[in-house]
């Protein structure tokens, strides 16, 4: 009997816990998870550490090439490699997903990522996360969830995890990154930030993360998923 490979893409805006729910979830179901919003990280690292302005996109585009992004599975944990070397600590950081945000609406940024993340999902179940899932990267995924919270809850949530790594960090200048951020995802000419049209909406700020978890099983479980 052929092994059933579903795949469930799951798009928000930055902050909503995409990450976190679908890293659970994938656990919960023995399903890989592939962050793409990890790999356009590791592009936003590669341009600060090269010095290459995220406003200039002929450099960027010219530059993202030598930018070889893969993801692997250690002990059931994801990491990043970038050029070879794990960066999944270095990513994480503000200035990353700044960079990040602003670089990933080129093209060629797009492009070059694009490849790997549909032959991922080619081979296995897959839970996928990020900005356009459901409407480019994976638009025949069998189930298909736009995973949200309020701007100021996203922030609050960015603030207590920076200061628990002991950064030092300001909650209404996160919040306000966070509006912006949003307003660039959805205004983007290049695949901008919108719920597909058969995506369920999954409204976070009033749920633990374990009822996210469980929202998102149901929603695949209601387009076909068989779980044991």
């Amino acid at each position: 009997m052929e092994k059933q490979i579903f795949r469930i893409a799951i798009d928000g805006p930055a902050g909503a816990g995409k990450s976190t729910i679908a890293r659970m979830a994938a656990k919960r179901l023995g399903f890989v998870y592939v962050d793409t919003g990890a790999m356009y990280r590791a592009v936003g690292l590669f341009c600060v550490r090269n010095g290459i302005l995220p406003e200039d996109e002929e450099a960027v585009s010219r530059a993202v090439a030598g930018a070889r992004i893969t993801i692997s599975h250690v002990d059931g944990e994801q990491r990043v490699l970038l050029n070879g070397e794990d960066v999944s600590g270095l990513i994480r950081t503000e200035e990353a997903g700044n960079t990040a945000s602003a670089v990933s609406a080129y093209p060629a940024v797009r492009k070059h990522l694009l490849g790997l993340q549909r032959e991922l999902a080619a081979s296995v179940s897959v839970i996928m996360d990020g900005r356009d899932i459901g409407t480019c990267v994976l638009p025949d995924a069998e189930a298909k969830v736009f995973l949200t919270a309020s701007p100021k809850i996203r922030a609050m949530r960015r603030y207590k995890e920076l200061k628990e790594k002991g950064m030092m960090c300001n909650l209404e200048e996160i919040e306000q990154d966070i509006i912006e951020r949003d307003q660039r995802d959805t205004n983007r000419a290049a695949a901008p930030l919108r719920q597909a049209d058969d995506a369920v909406l999954v409204d976070g700020s009033d749920m633990t993360i374990d009822q996210v978890v469980s929202a998102i099983i149901d929603v695949a479980v209601s387009r076909g998923l068989s779980v044991k």
